[in-house]
């Protein structure tokens, strides 16, 4: 087990910070053009990829009782990437909407690039603010989220996923052998709804109308709406369609991500719409060394959904007694998500290894694999 003392030291946290590496990548494709447009895409993805495969695994647990002063270094990591993300993109998008070296397709390229890059690291950041008491972090939670146009991110993964993942009422729970291009049509319309549905439905414990100020929606459009003229004013119309261009590749990254994370996993329906408590096996888990310093421990997602207040530093991985285990981190899973013949392959025997495993009783999958069982109370 890390000692607090040890993860309190610079050194320990300074891994975790080589995604800022990937700012002025994005910045050398748009300056260079042709083929160093490729960089940010193959550095985040295949590079990563390949050092998980030279540093292997890390099994190793902080010691969970950390005091929050000893991660002053994990702390100052996410929000200074806010900032630094925010005159990226918006520095790019004057830069590259007047850029004469560039063409119409350098330039979506350039800006596919940066969705990777705000998808694979800023929403993931935002992820891990959201999920803080301290009032400043969520709002820069916020920021991000404002910055791919995906805001409402926030009250369906706080409010929705986490109270009813791998249940029939979590759209993010990928169903078993649901291909990822039948799921992310079906998340982008449903998540939407059921985040509005619950801020709906929590004013209205309040005998407040969802028009009251205090619904983080208004909040969420003001802070798009303000992106969204940013990037005009900066490169009109052009850099609006660019603007649109990363977002949309980040909210891919984000939701092919989402669909790796509990593919096939249900927690087991015990009768009148009540389901078991959430446990670390309902989630898929990855020690994948490289990976997890660049996606700040998400892979380690079994225990971030069983205990979802602790920081990225504290989060613990388990072994395949307590949770099932990924063959690969996400960088390969992702591209493999991406063709739906070679994840079934790869996926499905691993699922129904886990039915056999924890669930022996339960012989007809049917409800489960539709999402036919009942609404949880």
């Amino acid at each position: 087990m890390i000692a607090p003392e040890t993860l309190a030291r610079w050194q320990s946290a300074l891994p975790f910070w080589m995604s800022f590496l990937l700012l002025p990548l994005v910045w050398f494709g748009a300056m260079q053009g042709g083929w160093a447009l490729l960089l940010p895409p193959l550095v985040t993805w295949q590079l990563f990829a390949v050092l998980d495969g030279m540093f292997g695994l890390n099994l190793e647990n902080a010691d969970p009782q950390t005091p929050d002063s000893d991660l002053k270094w994990y702390k100052a990591l996410t929000a200074a990437w806010v900032p630094l993300q925010f005159l990226t993109l918006f520095g790019l998008i004057w830069y590259v909407s007047g850029a004469e070296h560039l063409n119409g397709f350098e330039k979506a390229a350039a800006f596919f690039g940066v969705g990777v890059v705000t998808g694979a690291v800023g929403i993931n950041y935002s992820h891990e603010l959201m999920h803080q008491s301290s009032r400043a972090e969520r709002w820069l939670g916020d920021i991000l989220l404002a910055m791919v146009l995906y805001s409402h991110f926030r009250s369906e993964h706080l409010l929705v996923h986490h109270r009813y993942v791998g249940t029939p009422r979590d759209p993010v729970t990928a169903r078993y052998n649901e291909g990822f291009h039948r799921f992310y049509p079906r998340v982008l319309r449903q998540c939407w709804h059921s985040a509005f549905r619950a801020e709906k439905e929590k004013l209205a414990k309040k005998n407040r109308p969802w028009t009251d100020r205090s619904n983080p929606f208004f909040r969420y459009w003001a802070l798009q709406a303000a992106m969204l003229l940013l990037a005009l004013l900066l490169g009109g119309v052009t850099g609006v369609l660019l603007f649109l261009v990363q977002a949309g590749t980040a909210i891919w990254q984000l939701e092919v991500v989402n669909y790796v994370e509990h593919y096939g996993l249900t927690r087991k329906h015990l009768g009148d719409g009540k389901y078991e408590p959430v446990q670390p096996r309902h989630s898929w888990n990855a020690a994948h060394k490289a990976s997890n310093w660049l996606l700040i421990n998400l892979q380690r997602h079994s225990d971030h959904h069983y205990k979802p207040n602790r920081r990225f530093p504290l989060l613990q991985n388990y072994t395949e007694a307590d949770a099932p285990q990924l063959p690969y981190g996400y960088p390969v899973m992702t591209i493999a998500a991406m063709i739906p013949p070679l994840w079934r392959r790869v996926m499905n025997p691993r699922v129904r290894r886990w039915r056999q495993r924890y669930y022996p009783e339960i012989t007809d999958w049917h409800a489960y694999n539709k999402a036919e069982n009942p609404l949880p109370r």
